[in-house]
């Protein structure tokens, strides 16, 4: 297919249409402002200290630092949206760029795989998430491709890439043991099948096994150990995994059924809008996967060897991902992407079998009308539905109220003598004001509480959950004696919903209240 590497050329193109434009249009995720906090500690004070209860690993926060220094951002305050999502913007388009790596696949099944990655409703949408999945996703492929290479050629720099990936994806999320173990599960079942046909092992040395270890270990220890100035988050990055054994059995939180990938793949209608669907890329992955198997034994035309180890790999992984009972929609994504590669090559076969009776142009026509609906649900979940329910890839979402809650609260302060250093304080029990702290970054002197607690000094604007309102009350109008009693007046003209489930209220003394009618705050 004479036209294959400038169908790699549209893919890059499609792949940084749908993800660059707008990164600011959606409201931060509570999970993106929480890491975007911890990378405001890094940017401002030069230090990373990895926590092995929380957040994940180091990679993203350091990597967001290129793009914060080239947009002479120095404090949290200064970063925007668009810095943050740009890193895994980047990496999205990465996995189409991977793809060259692999050249040796028949151009065609690389031209449809990397279509289908630009396109890809949740691959795109996740590209757009200020975490770490579509890097772990990223790096994951990078040891995939840079291993391949390096059993075909014996060059030691690819061994040194792969184990350089592989730290990187143990520096990214602790679940990348998950995408190791399915690996190894994956070399074993094509070793076995090697073995079948009567074919010897892989002939990689003991020296670039070696190397790509300790590329791997140095990669890792240098990100967990915050460059050689924090050992203690080396040890911390091996202590992680009690936590989150732990978590990945919990029901109570994140807890779904085993179909939850199943369905939000292949079939999610709301009330309103289109229904979604990525059964074009599980269908024609199992039909690459199965055209992979049926080859005859021993060719290596295509890649085979890669392919099956792909498709073994899809399936290992969607399966364990499957049987964890802590699900979040962004973690299919480490499955779903060899299973993208794979329905490339599906696609391919498609067409192929079609060619042979004579149907090739009515196959053209099917497969362009295939990606047309994948690259329209991507605009939709991207630039109309992107935070609306009715989009399976939102997910606890905040609304468009947190937007309007800390532009409310800021022309409010900005009205006092203070300006934005002015106190204010939030009430919410549990830490569930977030993402809150992102959009109140320029107010240096806010109070976060989890309750109205007895050293609890009410300012001047409170912003609270409903639950809280009643001690809240006794403070404001019960504890101040006679004559020292501001009036508080509602904030906000109608309810305000951070996200579903979560409304936050906003109380404000009549005197500021006052000074700011004039702006129409509310």
């Amino acid at each position: 297919m004479k036209s294959g590497w400038w169908i790699l050329v549209v893919a890059l193109i499609a792949g940084a249409l749908l993800r660059l434009p707008s990164l600011d249009l959606r409201s931060m995720h509570t999970d993106e402002a929480v890491h975007a906090v911890k990378f405001g500690t890094l940017l401002e004070t030069g230090t990373y200290r990895y926590d092995k209860n929380e957040y994940h690993g180091p990679t993203l926060n350091y990597l967001t630092l290129l793009p914060a220094w080239i947009s002479s951002e120095k404090k949290l305050a200064d970063v925007t949206e668009t810095t943050l999502r740009l890193v895994p913007a980047f990496f999205g388009i990465c996995l189409v760029l991977l793809l060259l790596l692999v050249r040796d696949i028949d151009k065609e099944s690389l031209s449809f795989a990397a279509l289908l990655t630009a396109c890809s409703p949740a691959m795109v949408y996740y590209s757009r998430y200020y975490i770490q999945e579509v890097l772990l996703v990223c790096f994951a492929f990078g040891l995939i491709v840079s291993g391949y290479r390096l059993v075909m050629s014996g060059r030691t720099y690819w061994a040194v890439l792969a184990g350089a990936c592989a730290g990187l994806m143990h520096a990214t999320k602790e679940t990348s043991l998950i995408s190791f173990g399915a690996m190894g599960l994956a070399v074993l079942g094509l070793l076995l099948l090697r073995r079948r046909e009567g074919r010897p092992g892989f002939p990689v040395s003991v020296r670039n096994i070696v190397v790509a270890l300790f590329a791997g270990v140095i990669v890792s220890v240098m990100f967990y150990s915050s460059f050689f100035t924090h050992w203690q988050g080396v040890a911390d990055s091996l202590l992680a995994y009690q936590t989150y054994f732990r978590r990945a059995g919990q029901s109570e939180l994140h807890g779904h059924p085993w179909y939850y990938y199943l369905q939000l793949l292949t079939w999610s209608k709301g009330d309103h809008g289109p229904l979604w669907t990525e059964s074009t890329i599980i269908a024609f992955g199992l039909l690459g996967i199965w055209s992979a198997f049926r080859e005859k034994a021993g060719s290596e035309h295509g890649g085979r060897d890669l392919r099956i180890f792909l498709g073994l790999y899809a399936i290992v992984m969607f399966v364990i991902s499957s049987a964890i009972t802590y699900k979040t929609p962004w973690s299919i994504l480490s499955a779903l992407q060899p299973f993208v590669f794979m329905a490339g090559c599906g696609l391919a076969t498609f067409l192929k079998w079609l060619g042979a009776r004579r149907l090739r142009g009515v196959g053209i026509l099917i497969v362009a009308a295939l990606f047309g609906h994948l690259t329209w649900q991507a605009y939709l979940a991207n630039f109309k539905y992107y935070d609306d329910p009715v989009n399976p890839y939102v997910y606890s979402h905040p609304t468009g109220d947190v937007k309007l809650v800390a532009g409310i609260v800021r022309d409010v302060v900005q009205t006092s003598p203070e300006g934005l250093t002015m106190p204010v304080q939030v009430v919410c029990p549990g830490d569930d004001y977030w993402p809150l702290p992102w959009y109140l970054r320029s107010l240096p002197n806010v109070g976060w509480w989890n309750a109205v607690a007895d050293n609890f000094v009410p300012t001047r604007l409170i912003l609270a959950s409903p639950e809280v309102e009643a001690g809240l009350l006794v403070k404001l109008y019960e504890r101040p004696s006679p004559g020292n009693r501001p009036l508080y007046v509602p904030l906000f003209a109608r309810t305000m919903i951070l996200r579903p489930g979560k409304e936050i209220r906003g109380y404000v003394t009549l005197d500021l209240w006052e000074k700011a009618r004039k702006g129409t705050v509310r």
